[in-house]
C-alpha cells in the first residue's frame, strides 16, 4: 500500500474560494480506481494550512491519478488561489493494524 502524508497552504481569505475546486478534486480522485483513501483538511489552528492524507493500493494507482483531469483542473487553479508550501511524503508500507 502506499500512503502520502502531507500539506499545502492556501491565503485563509482564499480557503472559501478554494473550498468547491478542493472538494471536486477530493470526490473526484475517491472515485478513482486503487484509492483507498483521500481527504484534505484545514488545520484548526493554523488557517489556510491544509493537511493531506492519501492510501492507494499501488504505484500503478497513483500514477494514473497523476494524469486525471480533475487533478488537472485543480493544479490550473494553484496560482489564481496561491497555493504555496505544497509538501507531500510518500510512504510504502503494509495494510497497517487498527489500534
Amino acid at each position: 500500500m502506499i500512503v502520502m502524508t502531507g500539506s499545502f497552504r492556501i491565503p485563509a481569505d482564499k480557503v472559501d474560494t478554494a473550498r468547491a475546486h478542493m472538494t471536486a478534486v477530493v470526490k473526484g480522485t475517491q472515485a478513482e480506481d486503487g484509492c483507498l483513501h483521500y481527504s484534505y483538511a484545514e488545520d484548526v489552528t493554523d488557517p489556510g494550512l491544509i493537511h493531506v492524507t492519501e492510501r492507494w493500493t499501488s504505484h500503478e494507482a497513483l500514477d494514473a491519478h497523476r494524469t486525471a483531469p480533475h487533478l488537472a483542473d485543480w493544479r490550473e487553479m494553484f496560482a489564481e488561489l496561491g497555493v504555496s508550501e505544497r509538501n507531500l511524503t510518500l510512504y510504502e508500507t503494509d495494510e497497517g493494524v487498527m489500534l
